[in-house]
């Protein structure tokens, strides 16, 4: 305020000198100092009336017509002013009707921008303003929560492995999630499947199911198509298959709301959601998360702020790392500061603000994905200062979520989870001195560079911020332009796509999945070549005579069928024969799946991408997410939850199920009449209504009346 009130002064003192018909002086002339002490008595009693007596005229004004309302505002500001300089000791203070409409204006203006930079990083200011915003100035009444169904805030810090969230704890660095700990939360790990990434793990969680993705990108032979999942036509389509494989509208699909997402999980209240992103009209809502966030000049300023401290920020840690000779390094330059700072501050705010926004807006169930340790991780490696920086501000997004819990309407619960961990690890390219394709060609015996070309980064949070931001400034994503670019020019020439440390290479010529021995016939040396590699773990083929095997570099080969924890995979951990045996039977599986190497001492892959930090295939913590729940649900495994550990995006996506049964009751089921339309919400007669098309919605997480036990009256008056 004290900061306030003396930039509020000085601009005074700017004005009066500018504006001949503005005066702080007596007609004798005054000191310097004297002048000083008016426009400090003249900005004073102008900020103490803009604080009580503007908001009693604004609502006094109410019934004006908003147009009016607006030009009358120019006139009662200026009015204050005129009696803000009246009421200054001796009456030096002057100033025309005209004159102080303008200095009003300006006065104004100043107060905000200053009060609002002064606040940037002060999250009670931040979380105050939010609570002005929806008219809930006081914490929620502890009676008030007997009767009030609880709703269910999912948080997923993205790329966040089990062993990072507790060493975090351990060390300080999310006070936060240690307090939850120490109250009773249960932290849980759970293993992802083979693809250990976003594109999988969401899916599987959000709508049940992620078959049919055997990795983040991929070649479909019977469409031609090339899917990334963090692209939004591939989205849309594994949203819609998801959707028809099981009946089910999503997790969400009542009374939900989806942040910062790749699938909308058959959330209504959707924003930053990839999969809305691809459509047009008005039911992509997707892009208003950022308007409705930066309509609002405090958040540009805070957010804005934040932004160039980041780049600031990415700028000094990748400068330091290079003269220290970190390694594993790679290159931290081009756009890549602005794209970290996109993922790590703008989307953070927005995503941050929505769920905010949700919870005082008492909605049941609100999932939001924040994905800056992922960013980082994936050039700074996941463990070291610069992803310790990223827990912690996330720690106080955590934070900030919660106390807004406290001024909900309702009570709410509030798990955080993540996708997947991600492993360190030296790029293939950098150990090796070539990257996959450039080993897959020469084991084709086609023509490979000799100057080797890096790959395309594959870090999700780069490509989701691009798409982001396209869809933000209304720029279409032309998927025609990404699919030439990572398709060979000949369809007799090998399709190689990275997924972290995942290879898949496929052969677009052959409309069926190869078999091992008509890749020997046309490629004799390839799948010893690959096999063999020593930055190779294994690799799965289909065979005409086994089935399909596992290839080991020790020359192991063994059957699908009969493969076990044991053999070549053991060194991957327990669920690896499981996660292969099941991509294995995928429709669009590729010809050939290549997992790199894993250093069981040092935690360490070879990413087939860019990347330092990476996550995608088998091998260290990328495969070991958590799951944090408070203590009022019931345990996600054993004592009458899940058998045994959690395994798979598919069983965490029913211990969701579960807790959200546990809060609002049974469930309709997917064959259930609709309800009767409420008057204004044409979409009330579908259960599950949501942005997805199609007649598939699934079942919903809300109180059922059930006729026999509830009076009928009470039924007709709801």
């Amino acid at each position: 305020m004290i900061a306030v009130w003396a930039v509020s002064t000085l601009t005074l003192l700017l004005l009066a000198g500018l504006l001949p018909d503005f005066q702080l002086q007596s007609p004798d002339g005054d000191s310097l100092t004297r002048t000083a002490i008016t426009a400090a008595w003249a900005a004073g009693a102008f900020g103490l009336l803009g604080a009580l007596v503007w908001p009693l005229l604004v609502r006094a004004l109410l019934l004006v017509p908003a147009l009016v309302l607006g030009l009358l505002g120019f006139f009662i500001n200026g009015s204050l002013l005129l009696v803000a300089l009246w009421v200054t000791p001796d009456g030096r203070g002057a100033a025309d009707p005209e004159t102080a409409v303008v200095v009003a204006a300006v006065m104004s203006a100043v107060a905000s921008a200053t009060s609002t930079g002064l606040a940037v990083r002060d999250d009670d200011a931040y979380r105050r303003r939010l609570y002005r915003l929806t008219g809930r100035t006081r914490p929620r009444d502890p009676g008030d929560a007997t009767e009030a169904v609880p709703g269910t805030v999912f948080l997923q810090l993205d790329g966040v492995g089990h062993r990072v969230l507790r060493d975090a704890v351990a060390d300080g660095l999310m006070p936060t999630v240690a307090a939850w700990l120490e109250a009773g939360h249960r932290l849980t790990p759970w293993r992802t499947d083979w693809s250990s990434q976003t594109g999988a793990s969401q899916l599987g969680i959000l709508h049940g199911s992620n078959e049919d993705v055997p990795a983040f990108r991929w070649y479909e032979k019977d469409t031609g198509r090339l899917m990334v999942s963090n692209r939004p036509a591939s989205a849309v389509e594994l949203q819609r298959r998801a959707v028809r494989r099981t009946g089910d509208g999503g997790l969400l699909t009542f009374d939900g709301a989806s942040r910062g997402n790749l699938f909308s999980g058959g959330a209504e209240q959707v924003a930053l959601v990839l999969s809305v992103a691809a459509r047009r009209g008005r039911r992509n809502r997707s892009r208003a998360g950022y308007f409705a966030y930066f309509s609002d000049p405090a958040n540009a300023v805070r957010t804005a702020g934040s932004f160039v401290t980041e780049c600031v920020r990415e700028a000094c840690q990748s400068t330091r790392a290079r003269l220290h000779r970190e390694t594993p390094r790679i290159s931290r330059g081009g756009t890549y500061p602005f794209v970290r700072a996109f993922a790590t501050v703008v989307e953070r705010d927005v995503v941050v603000a929505a769920v905010m926004g949700d919870m005082l807006a008492g909605r049941t169930a609100v999932y939001a994905d924040l994905v800056a340790y992922d960013e980082v991780a994936h050039h700074s490696g996941p463990h070291g200062r610069d992803t310790d920086q990223v827990l912690r501000r996330l720690d106080r997004a955590i934070a900030l979520i919660a106390d807004v819990a406290e001024h909900a309407p309702r009570p709410y619960r509030i798990v955080l989870l993540s996708d997947h961990g991600q492993s360190p690890g030296d790029t293939f390219e950098a150990v090796y001195g070539l990257t996959l394709k450039d080993l897959v060609r020469a084991g084709c015996g086609l023509p490979v560079p000799r100057r080797v070309r890096r790959t395309r980064s594959g870090s999700e949070a780069r490509d989701a911020a691009r798409d982001a931001l396209r869809g933000a400034l209304h720029r279409p994503v032309d998927e025609r332009d990404e699919t030439a670019r990572e398709l060979p020019a000949k369809p007799s020439e090998p399709v190689v796509l990275a997924s972290g440390n995942l290879g898949l290479v496929s052969f677009p010529d052959v409309p069926h999945r190869m078999t091992r021995e008509e890749i020997d016939r046309r490629h004799p040396a390839l799948l010893r070549t690959l096999a063999h590699h020593p930055g190779v773990g294994f690799v799965l083929v289909a065979s005409a005579e086994h089935g399909s095997v596992v290839l080991a570099g020790d020359g192991t080969e063994v059957p699908v069928a009969e493969l076990t924890d044991d053999g070549p995979l053991a060194v991957f951990g327990p669920g690896a024969a499981r996660a292969v045996r099941r991509t294995d039977g995928f429709p669009h599986v590729a010809d050939i799946m290549v997992n790199s190497m894993y250093d069981p001492g040092t935690g360490a892959v070879h990413a087939f991408e860019e990347q330092i930090g990476s996550h995608g295939g088998l091998g260290g913590e990328q495969s070991e997410p958590f799951l944090l729940s408070p203590p009022d649900l019931s345990p996600p495994v054993g004592e009458d939850g899940e058998d045994g550990e959690l395994i798979g995006a598919e069983q965490v996506h029913r211990v969701l199920r579960r807790w959200l049964r546990e809060a609002s009751g049974p469930q309709v089921p997917v064959d259930a009449p609709a309800v009767p339309a409420l008057p204004g919400r044409p979409e009330a007669g579908r259960p599950g209504g949501g942005p997805m098309d199609g007649t598939l919605h699934g079942p919903v997480h809300g109180p059922v009346h059930d006729p026999v036990h509830e009076p009928v009256a009470r039924d007709e008056k709801r």
